[in-house]
């Protein structure tokens, strides 16, 4: 199964690049999404992120995820088909 239509609630992400550069190289473990944001535990704070600024990874997987792309609610986004770049 694909990266992207797989849940990633309590999986490891990590921002590579960013609208906004406080938010890269930031990691923390997904606890909830929604249709714009990620929230991520980052330690014992709460983070939330603009999906669609932001380019990640998941639990290092080797494909790198425009947040951009994947503005849909989770449960939306799990049955999608996602062109290949």
């Amino acid at each position: 199964m694909d990266i992207y239509n797989q849940t990633w609630i309590g999986r490891e992400l990590t921002v590579l690049a960013s609208t906004d550069s406080t938010l890269v190289d930031r990691r923390g473990c997904v606890v909830d999404e929604t249709r714009n944001t990620l929230a991520i535990q980052e330690g014992d704070r709460k983070v939330i992120l603009n999906k669609a600024s932001i380019t990640f990874t998941v639990d290092n997987h080797p494909v790198v995820i425009e947040g951009a792309m994947v503005g849909h609610r989770p449960e939306d986004r799990i049955h999608r088909t996602y062109r290949k770049a």
